[in-house]
C-alpha cells in the first residue's frame, strides 16, 4: 500500500510552506507500508532555533489555510525538533545538529521517498531573491 494522493497533497503543502522559509534538505518519505499511524513523513532541517520555528508556523498556517489542522504539535518551546502531526502525515522540522543524531533517513531507510518537484520550487524562490536583491 503506498501513500494516497491526499497525504501527498498535504506534504507537498507542507514541503513547499517550509521552502518558503528556506527549510533545507526535505525529504518525504512514504513509511505508509512500514507504519499504520501515518502514510507520509516530511523531514526539514533549519539553521537555528528561529528558523525551525518559523518554517514550523509556515507549514502550520498553509496546511490551515487549505482546511487541515494539526491533531498534535510538539517541542515547539525548544525549537530543536518540532513535530506537526496531520494523522496521515507527520512533520518533522529538525535543526541541523538534531537532525544529524537522530538520523531519520537512515531509520526509514527501505521506505521510498516522494519527488514533488521541490527542485524546481528551490530554483525558481532563489532566482527571485536574487533578481530582487
Amino acid at each position: 500500500m503506498s501513500a494516497t494522493d491526499t497525504a501527498i497533497a498535504k506534504a507537498t503543502a507542507a514541503a513547499r510552506a517550509a521552502t518558503a522559509k528556506l527549510g533545507r534538505e526535505i525529504k518525504i518519505i512514504d513509511v505508509s507500508d512500514q507504519l499504520a499511524i501515518a502514510d507520509i513523513f516530511v523531514v526539514v532541517s533549519g539553521d537555528s532555533e528561529r528558523q525551525v520555528d518559523a518554517i514550523f508556523d509556515s507549514v502550520a498556517e498553509a496546511l490551515l489555510a487549505q482546511g487541515v489542522k494539526a491533531l498534535r504539535r510538539e517541542g515547539k518551546s525548544a525549537g530543536r525538533w518540532v513535530l506537526l502531526d496531520y494523522g496521515d502525515v507527520v512533520v518533522h522540522i529538525m535543526h541541523a545538529e538534531e537532525r544529524e543524531f537522530y538520523g531519520l533517513e537512515r531509520i526509514w531507510k527501505d521506505c521510498p521517498l516522494i519527488d514533488v518537484g521541490l527542485e524546481e520550487t528551490v530554483a525558481s524562490t532563489s532566482a527571485t531573491t536574487e533578481a530582487t536583491a
